[in-house]
């Protein structure tokens, strides 16, 4: 396999006063450019939660094929506007939410508030989505290819970090690597620009404003939820302050403020005397504060954890009724499962070149004005099987039963966030604990072989790491719709995250432990 990197870059510091330095160097900006995360809560001498340390890094951008890149930019919003058509189409989630529930009582539940609201009726017709769609680049002979990891439809996060990175890379770029014992010319790197932040703020600013103002007199707000205890807080609070710097037509400062989702029902309340349940905040520093959510901007909610009683349930079934614009929707987060990516991918009929399409993208892109958007989006696609009882489910199930096969695959549960998948050799023993009537809540992901690259990462605890890495890039997009009347009111690419791990690392998630913040240099 070709490698993306070479002898010279990124060069190996073996010189300790060099790579010290660097270190220093990238341990400062970090934390002087927010670039930063919490440490753990069992960290002593911080009982006050005051202290911050430098989110894992590399100390160079790692090389990244600049048409896989630019690829993966250019289908974003085409994905965004697939998405919310699927948000919008409760018959075939319906569908695939019976498939995968009987073994899921999360999606079940999900389901079952969106049944709620649909019996006393929705009164918002905007829906905003914040998305990331992840990819691998798949070499396969000497042809280089950007293939689909996963779509993220709640909790898009690093988006604040990422362009952080960007920054960092570009501010070395400039300092440091010049002045290395084997120099890197600034010329020699590619570095394209990342407006991460700026991007995603830009969509909920703009949701805010189709908001309009308050029937009711109040001032509007954006309420960012969130989990108690968020170690990955500097990266929402960039977002909140591009959010409320963010241009509007009157130039006001947009007000944001930030709940914990465990607090939502104590902190929020519908108005009793109107017709359009308006979701009503009291901020718990000022009570005699009323603020109208224009935006609610789930940064927790996307997993069993976030819903430990049935209180919290509650709360968001009163987000899902309530006038805010959420972001997402509950249909949407539901569009997000990846039963949705595998149907999606799943050939199931022939098109009239016979070359098999999958019926399900073609549900959603059926006309011929959407045909460039289902040839770009269907090039991304990967083997992905049901593990459910049809042919394509039976054939899946063979090959992670069987110990020789299943080491090319991932199998996936319908969660977001990392470590939620089962890897290679793994898979066998972890369906077999597993009632088989359940098997169909997973999906079986063939793993996409990028090309060998290396790098040197600097963990958030100080240690250095240098050696083979894998890397994952992330493209951003905000999409705001109409769903009732399938409107798109607006649609945007909005940056990049590039993630990296180690090569011997199965998981990617930075927040979870397993990745760090890279950024791309083209190539």
């Amino acid at each position: 396999m070709t490698s993306l990197t070479g002898d010279s870059y990124p060069p190996v510091l073996e010189d300790a006063r060099e790579l010290e330095r660097l270190v220093q160097t990238i341990k400062d900006w970090t934390i002087a450019h927010g670039l930063a995360v919490r440490p753990p809560p069992t960290n002593p001498g911080d009982e006050e939660g005051v202290l911050a340390t430098g989110a894992p890094v590399t100390l160079f951008p790692s090389p990244f094929p600049r048409s896989c890149f630019e690829e993966a930019k250019a289908v974003q919003t085409q994905y965004n506007e697939l998405y919310a058509r699927i948000s919008r189409d409760e018959e075939f989630l319906g569908q695939l939410v019976k498939q995968v529930a009987g073994g899921d009582d999360f999606i079940d539940n999900l389901w079952k508030v969106h049944l709620r609201v649909k019996e006393e009726g929705y009164v918002q017709s905007l829906t905003l989505g914040l998305f990331r769609s992840d990819y691998m680049v798949h070499q396969d002979g000497d042809k280089l290819q950007i293939k689909q990891v996963e779509f993220n439809t709640i909790a898009s996060s690093f988006g604040g970090l990422s362009s952080r990175t960007s920054l960092l890379h570009k501010h070395l770029a400039k300092t440091e690597y010049p002045f290395l014992s084997n120099p890197i010319p600034p010329s020699s790197l590619d570095l394209p620009e990342n407006r991460s932040t700026e991007g995603l703020a830009a969509g909920l600013a703009a949701a805010y404003h189709a908001y309009g103002k308050s029937a009711l007199g109040h001032p509007t707000c954006v309420l960012f939820l969130v989990q108690d205890g968020e170690r990955n807080v500097f990266d929402q609070r960039h977002l909140e302050y591009a959010v409320q710097q963010a241009p509007g037509p009157n130039a006001d400062l947009i007000p944001v403020f930030r709940l914990p989702f465990s607090q939502i029902l104590t902190h929020t309340t519908l108005a009793t005397s109107s017709p359009r349940r308006e979701l009503l905040y009291h901020p718990p520093h000022n009570p005699s504060l009323t603020f109208e959510v224009a935006v609610a901007y789930l940064r927790a909610g996307y997993g069993p954890g976030d819903y430990p009683t049935p209180a919290a349930w509650d709360a968001r079934y009163q987000l899902e009724r309530s006038n805010a614009i959420t972001c997402p929707s509950v249909l949407t987060q539901l569009a997000g499962m990846k039963k949705v990516q595998q149907v999606l991918a799943t050939p199931e009929g022939s098109g009239d070149d016979d070359d098999p399409i999958p019926s399900a993208l073609r549900r959603f892109l059926p006309s011929p004005a959407d045909a460039a958007a289902l040839a770009a989006i269907r090039k991304t696609f990967t083997n992905i099987y049901p593990l459910d009882g049809s042919p394509a489910g039976l054939l899946a199930r063979a090959i992670a039963t069987d110990p020789a096969r299943c080491v090319r695959y991932v199998m996936k549960p319908q969660r977001e966030g990392g470590g939620n998948n089962v890897y290679k050799s793994a898979i066998p023993a972890r369906l077999a604990a597993i009632p088989p009537e359940h098997w169909g809540s997973y999906i079986l992901m063939e793993l996409i072989t990028p090309p060998p690259a290396v790098n040197t990462i600097l963990r958030g605890n100080g240690k250095v790491e240098q050696g083979g890495v894998i890397c994952e890039l992330g493209v951003y997009g905000t999409c705001l719709w109409n769903r009732e009347t399938g409107e798109v009111v607006r649609n945007e690419e909005a940056g990049y995250l590039l993630r990296t791990k180690g090569d011997q690392s199965e998981e990617g998630g930075v927040a979870a432990g397993y990745g760090c913040m890279d950024s791309v240099r083209l190539v």
